[in-house]
């Protein structure tokens, strides 16, 4: 039996980008398989429930766990490596804050259900069948996870001691949050493991950035020809930079696109949303009311723009409807 450091990697409610920046490290993960043993990542090897269920409580090292909470499944099993984890990680932008499957929580189950199994125009279904957590027909029984009204963060679920952010992290961020976890010099429990700065602090635009900004209108990055060595808020384009953690190496700004903000925000920010809608209203250039009115009208999806990555750990949380 290898006496490596055992970790672990469970993928919930995500699109699968986070296993993918694992494979991203290239080279790298050569490293990692020699400085660990991975004892569970159902994505990639064959393990099963029951061989954790066997496992030591805390014979794990670090559990990576990407995505949110939107199941039983996935509550059962984190709160199960939880239990045979010494560190549990939340492992990119969904598990961390909640991420796009989190913007679920603007309806409730019965209405996702009811767009997914119905209104869908791809959809057939006359009988209006819905998913039950168990059936049962002619002595066979089969079961479905049950699915939750809210999606929750990992640490709305469990306790979490480290946060790597990211949709989805670098690979420079996930090594250097493997070498933090085998060096045995841990940083305080609840230390994102990335720079505490905002990221218009290493934009390779910030000198092209006006000391104060004085905006009329804003656009979306199809209706303009972007300059790519200015500014993109002093374009009228809607950054989430000053309102995000570095650490991404300012991939989409490199790119010539807008920070969407799947970094979070650093630890001085209680609400990332708000500092963002906090940071363009003091940019737009007018006291008229109505002129005002007609500039913020450009943002078409204020909650899909200034909480893409993290409704479900924002102060609004979800919406309140009759059914929650």
């Amino acid at each position: 039996m290898s006496d490596k450091p055992k970790v672990a990697f469970y993928w919930c409610a995500s699109c699968g980008g986070c296993e993918e920046a694992v494979v991203d490290l290239a080279e790298k993960i050569l490293d990692v398989v020699a400085a660990v043993d991975i004892v569970f990542w159902p994505v990639a090897l064959d393990f099963k429930r029951k061989d954790v269920e066997a496992m030591e409580d805390g014979s794990i090292l670090a559990t990576f766990v990407n995505g949110a909470i939107r199941t039983t499944e996935q509550e059962e099993m984190v709160e199960l490596l939880r239990r045979k984890s010494q560190l549990l990680i939340a492992f990119g932008s969904c598990s961390h804050l909640g991420g796009i499957p989190g913007l679920a929580n603007l309806w409730d189950r019965r209405s996702v259900f009811e767009t997914v199994y119905v209104e869908s125009p791809s959809t057939e279904n006359p009988d209006r069948v819905f998913p039950e957590t168990e059936h049962k027909e002619d002595g066979y029984s089969v079961t479905l996870p049950g699915f939750f009204n809210t999606v929750r963060t990992l640490d709305q679920v469990v306790d979490t001691d480290y946060y790597i952010p990211g949709c989805a992290p670098t690979p420079k961020i996930i090594w250097q949050a493997v070498e933090t976890l085998l060096s045995g010099e841990l940083p305080p429990k609840g230390t994102v493991l990335a720079p505490d700065y905002a990221l218009c602090e290493e934009c390779p635009r910030k000198d092209t950035k006006p000391e104060t900004l004085a905006l009329t209108e804003f656009k979306r990055p199809h209706e303009v020809v972007i300059e790519e060595d200015k500014c993109l808020l002093a374009q009228g384009l809607l950054c989430m930079g000053p309102a995000t953690r570095a650490g991404c190496e300012a991939l989409c700004i490199k790119g010539n696109m807008p920070c969407t903000g799947c970094f979070g925000p650093t630890s001085r920010v209680k609400d990332q949303g708000a500092k963002f809608l906090a940071a363009i209203t003091s940019m737009i250039d007018s006291n008229d009311e109505a002129k005002i009115a007609r500039i913020v009208e450009r943002i078409p999806d204020p909650v899909g723009t200034f909480y893409r990555y993290s409704l479900p750990a924002s102060l609004l949380r979800r919406k309140k409807l009759e059914t929650t």
